[in-house]
């Protein structure tokens, strides 16, 4: 043991420990004072042929995500995270090795083995927690820890989740929305919801498709959620030509939208998470409850920059809402945090070390 602790302490003088946000839309790396290094898309370009990544593992992030949509018969550009969790294990692996690679360049003929913090989230399985553990290992860290995204984006966004108060967070990523009221660094209650993201973007290609016979990629859909999605009404409606495939003749068109008629598109999955956090707040223990009349909630994820959703989760519960300063990279900034007092907040997360 005080040979394995002298070794490990050895290689961390030359390996930099890495927070990763492991998310379904996008990973983002966060280096201990540093910050955000890396943020690319979760995306792997493979060979059908015999499901190798392309370009010796390194068409991953940005330049896979450029193929999505278009690639040939031979080629596809896969997301290996589903709802927040691992649908493919061995391009999870490669996707991790590549940017722990990306992080720690090659010295000396080897790659140092980082300590590597991963955010995931609450309502997974220990299955799949054990699943993002193992890629971890196998893609190169030395050790592996895990944290629940709530308290990583609580963390990352200043508040003090390991104090006796009621901290109430809302993530809205890309495949999950993550509620949680966090006391003492623990979960008080919480609610994990595979609608987020991704999830209006379909929405809005379903709405194209049945209002216009028009079918749009994801990339589009997200493009109009972007430009000209909301939840409230907005001061000044907007409009957004959009391109596609007539679903009748096959050939290529273009339309005009409304602001208005997307947010109607999007009311179904911005209600499931608004009875997300109604479900969270029922289950709350009543002094942690009265912290929340006072403090209200937090939004962070990339869900939270649709326009008017704070306002709108506002009037649906009655209860100050804000969104984070950062809320893209709150709970990438919050594993770098978890890095730097990795001694003081090691007991709030799980790892990859099992007792003897």
């Amino acid at each position: 043991m005080l040979l394995d602790s002298l070794v490990d302490r050895l290689v961390g003088l030359v390996s930099t420990d890495i927070g990763i946000d492991l998310g379904t839309a996008n990973t983002l790396v966060c280096i201990p004072g540093e910050g955000i290094i890396i943020s690319e898309p979760s995306v792997v370009a493979v060979s059908k042929r015999d499901g190798r990544v392309l370009r010796n593992g390194e068409a991953v992030g940005l330049y896979a995500a450029e193929m999505l949509g278009k690639t040939p018969g031979t080629i596809a550009a896969v997301r290996p995270m589903k709802g927040g969790v691992i649908a493919d294990f061995d391009i999870t692996e490669a996707m991790l090795r590549y940017f722990i690679r990306k992080v720690h360049r090659r010295r000396w003929g080897f790659c140092p083995r980082p300590r590597v913090v991963i955010a995931i989230p609450s309502g997974i399985t220990p299955v799949e927690r054990r699943a993002v553990l193992e890629s971890a290992k196998r893609a190169g860290a030395r050790k592996v820890y895990t944290i629940d995204e709530p308290k990583a984006a609580g963390i990352g966004a200043g508040l003090p989740i390991t104090e006796p108060v009621g901290n109430m967070i809302v993530d809205i990523g890309g495949g999950t929305t993550e509620v949680a009221v966090i006391s003492l660094g623990d979960t008080a209650s919480s609610q994990s919801i595979r609608v987020a993201g991704d999830n209006m973007d379909e929405t809005i290609t379903s709405h194209m498709k049945r209002t216009y016979n028009i079918e749009i990629g994801p990339q589009t859909a997200e493009r109009v959620k972007i430009t000209i999605g909301s939840a409230s009404p907005l001061d000044e409606e907007l409009t957004m030509e959009v391109k596609g495939r007539h679903h009748l003749t096959g050939l290529p068109t273009r339309i005009s939208v409304t602001s208005e008629e997307i947010r109607e598109a999007l009311r179904e999955p911005i209600e499931a998470v608004v009875l997300a956090i109604r479900t969270t707040l029922e289950r709350t223990p009543p002094e942690l409850a009265a912290d929340i009349v006072d403090r209200g909630m937090v939004l962070t994820g990339g869900g939270s920059l649709l326009r008017g959703i704070d306002r709108y989760i506002n009037e649906k519960t009655d209860l100050p809402v804000r969104v984070a300063d950062d809320p893209l990279t709150s709970v990438a900034k919050g594993t770098g945090v978890v890095l730097d007092q990795l001694d003081i907040l090691k007991d709030y997360l799980h790892s990859d070390e099992r007792p003897d």
